[in-house]
């Protein structure tokens, strides 16, 4: 379902119109804050060709990690289901959290306490200014819908996300389903 209001928790879908932008094209970002301040959010569906083990070598997981947008990339982050086994967590909306312990969040998963389900692992994030997403939805760079997943958001592949997600909207979108990523190379 389509949604008017900004709001943590939401999904931001980027429009087809969204071409050339390595970080954006075909991007599914759960917006993870949203104050007067500025917006947070990190994308669902960009993959990297990283474990954990590759950037945590104290962490026995080859769960994957995601680019979380173009912020911050020397920095993980990530986003779980599972505040009752992680401490200082903050909840972003829906049963989805946003950070917490490290060190507690290691020892669970080197435990085998915490499955790739319940948690997902980020390089960077997507961050706007004050105002800034605002002026992106107003040049129709982005379609807000609501989670409609919930904290099952973390068990959803990324492969065909956005496709997924453009083929529900309808209408006019139903045509940049199956168009190439790159129309140029056609």
């Amino acid at each position: 379902m389509i949604s008017e209001k900004l709001q943590k928790g939401h999904l931001l879908i980027a429009e087809p119109s969204i071409l050339g932008d390595l970080s954006f094209n075909r991007s599914v970002i759960l917006l993870a804050d949203h104050t007067n301040e500025g917006s947070v959010g990190f994308i669902l569906n960009k993959p990297l060709d990283y474990t954990l083990m590759d950037l945590v070598p104290e962490i026995e997981s080859s769960f994957t990690i995601y680019n979380g947008g173009p912020v911050e990339q020397d920095n993980l982050y990530f986003i779980h289901s599972i505040p009752d086994l992680i401490p200082d967590s903050v909840e972003i909306s829906n049963g989805i959290y946003w950070g917490g312990d490290f060190e507690k969040t290691r020892d669970l998963i080197n435990s085998g306490e915490i499955n790739k389900d319940s948690i997902r692992f980020f390089l960077g994030y997507t961050g706007w200014d004050a105002n800034q997403l605002e002026t992106e939805m107003n040049s129709n760079s982005w379609i807000l819908i609501e989670n409609s997943y919930k904290h099952k958001i973390l068990q959803k592949s990324s492969s065909n996300f956005w496709k997924e997600k453009i083929i529900e909207l309808g209408g006019e979108y139903l045509i940049w389903s199956n168009a190439p990523e790159n129309p140029m190379l056609n």
